[in-house]
């Protein structure tokens, strides 16, 4: 363990002032995302514990689910999943920035732990969807409920970049141009949270913010691996490679503390 954090603390030192910024803005995103969504969503919304509430104070939407105690526990549940899963990529990359030779296997906890979220959401993002509700699979691949389609999406995608980051890896895939799949997954996601939009939820705008600040750091992330993939070996390759790491971790943390 001395080993891993002296080499971290010497990458923190490398990146100085190109990379520091970018990293305190991140944390201060994190930390101050619960403060600024509930004064918002108060704001907003002063009373929306009176007008068309559910037994427990949440407001209900008109289908019975958006904003109910159960579509409220769901929805936390699921992002506070995927959150643990993003978390262990964005160790699991900043453990491989910091090139820690004696721990070889963690090159892996990436595609796993990708692979995992995709069939997760593939399987649970919705609680009407196929295959545990009562849509069709092309209703919930193809039809007209964005939210559900671009869940399934996006879970295909993780699943797909999953085994290809799997592949390479292993050491199959060896053109440069193979290493693009995995950022480019997360400034597209980046970007389609910027369109993710949760229905007729009450606290939609509470979720609409969640959504851009985690998209923001997406992009920002996803650039960054770009940025370190197409430069030689390099410190600065290495700086941009913990910035990815690193905004990994914070978006992980981020739905950690997800709430609606």
């Amino acid at each position: 363990m001395g080993l891993f954090f002296a080499r971290l603390v010497g990458l923190a030192r490398m990146t100085g002032r190109q990379v520091g910024p970018v990293l305190l803005c991140a944390v201060l995103w994190a930390a101050l995302t619960p403060v600024l969504l509930s004064a918002q969503h108060a704001e907003l919304h002063p009373a929306a514990v009176t007008a068309g509430s559910h037994h427990d104070g949440h407001p209900v939407s008109a289908d019975g689910w958006e904003g109910s105690a159960a579509g409220i526990a769901y929805s936390e549940r699921n992002h506070h999943v995927a959150g643990l899963f993003v978390m262990l990529m964005g160790l699991a990359e900043l453990g491989y920035a910091c090139r820690w030779s004696t721990l070889a296997w963690i090159r892996f906890v990436t595609p796993a732990a990708m692979l995992t979220t995709g069939l997760f959401l593939l399987i649970w993002s919705d609680h009407e969807a196929w295959p545990i509700g009562s849509l069709t699979f092309t209703q919930s691949f193809f039809g007209d409920e964005s939210e559900i389609v671009q869940h399934k999406v996006f879970g295909l995608a993780a699943v797909v970049v999953g085994v290809i980051e799997l592949i390479r890896r292993l050491g199959g895939l060896r053109r440069v141009w193979w290493m693009a799949p995995f950022p480019l997954m997360a400034i597209a996601g980046g970007l389609m949270l910027f369109a993710h939009s949760h229905g007729g939820h009450p606290s939609g705008e509470k979720i609409a913010l969640h959504h851009a600040i985690m998209g923001t750091m997406a992009m920002t992330a996803g650039s960054s691996k770009l940025l370190s993939g197409w430069r030689k070996e390099s410190q600065a390759s290495l700086r941009w490679e913990v910035v990815w790491a690193c905004l990994i971790v914070v978006i992980g943390a981020q739905l950690l503390i997800y709430s609606e």
